[in-house]
């Protein structure tokens, strides 16, 4: 009976590692094509949106190393933060440089295609939007919000620290100017008068002697 039992109890242990390993091989990061094959696009006759993004959003599930992956052209812009201050203000003009970013496809020719790709790299809800038109793609559905989960954490690729801040070079003529020499004070030639001094009053006394003799 104990022989049956120590059976089944390394038969479940088996079948339990060969499900985690399982689970664990078909685990993978995600590329989510914002709006699906409507892409990112807003029609400036209509004042229509491609797609409910909001609704796109809601039916996704983003985890840490995944990338939205923004299909679009040059009319649209693609705009991250983490406040949602920025996002319900559909502008950057008060955003902090730590917490919205800007993504630019790399070209200023209007209606250009581009795709834009997004990593995933912080916990916790994130917007986004597009501010062209001074907002008014934004405030008519050119937004989203999402929250990321841990899922598997970072892939090396993402885990990495960011670069040291950049520092301006020294220009030329501070580069070719000569070290400054630092020169104790003292008083200005106090030692010589002293020196002199003394022996003018020597001399003097040389001459009364002699002078007496």
């Amino acid at each position: 009976m104990a022989m049956a039992v120590d059976s089944m109890v390394l038969f479940v242990a088996v079948a339990l590692l060969f499900n985690l390993a399982a689970s664990q091989s078909t685990a993978k990061y995600t590329n989510h094509t914002v709006g699906g094959p409507a892409g990112w696009f807003y029609n400036i006759n209509t004042k229509k949106t491609s797609a409910d993004y909001s609704a796109w959003a809601a039916k996704q599930t983003f985890n840490l190393g995944d990338y939205l992956i923004f299909s679009t052209n040059t009319n649209q812009t693609v705009i991250q933060t983490y406040n949602e201050t920025t996002y319900r203000n559909c502008s950057m003009d008060d955003a902090s440089d730590d917490d919205t970013f800007q993504y630019q496809g790399g070209s200023n020719e209007f209606g250009e295609a581009m795709t834009v790709a997004v990593p995933l790299t912080i916990e916790g809800p994130q917007y986004y939007f597009s501010d062209a038109d001074d907002g008014v793609q934004c405030l008519n559905g050119m937004a989203f919000e999402i929250k990321v989960g841990h899922g598997m954490g970072l892939p090396p690729s993402l885990n990495q620290p960011p670069p040291p801040p950049y520092v301006e070079p020294p220009s030329t003529i501070e580069a070719e100017s000569p070290p400054i020499t630092v020169v104790t004070s003292h008083p200005n030639g106090g030692g010589v008068r002293s020196s002199t001094g003394l022996f003018l009053v020597v001399s003097a006394l040389v001459i009364l002697v002699l002078h007496l003799v």
